[in-house]
């Protein structure tokens, strides 16, 4: 029997990109995988975060909300943000990722 999850409030958007956060007050590299008006899936080493560990973090220069770990599986968490980011910024963003150069991209993933 499949499960019915509820609708989310925002499309998420694919991403692959390194960023740099904290999670409590730990320093985190993490994969992004995606991000929304309201959240995002990080990807990092086994038990970097815990469900309501409060996170930060910064992609390509720009701080995402304040946010809490909703759920943990393996190496993947899900956040949820405290406040929405703001559409313009997440299309900013979006947009600078898929229309980077190859040297930009490399760039964005040094962190």
């Amino acid at each position: 029997m499949a499960t019915q999850q509820a609708p989310r409030e925002s499309d998420r958007r694919h991403l692959q990109l390194m960023v740099k956060g904290r999670v409590q007050s730990r320093a985190i590299f993490a994969d992004l995988l995606d991000i929304s008006e309201g959240g995002c899936k990080l990807r990092a080493s086994s038990g970097f975060a815990s469900v309501g560990d409060r996170v930060t973090i910064r992609v390509n220069g720009i701080n995402a909300p304040l946010g809490k770990v909703a759920w943990v599986d393996g190496k993947m968490a899900g956040v949820a943000f405290e406040s929405t980011m703001h559409i313009a910024v997440l299309d900013h963003l979006c947009a600078s990722v898929e229309n980077a150069s190859f040297g930009e991209l490399q760039r964005m993933h040094r962190v």
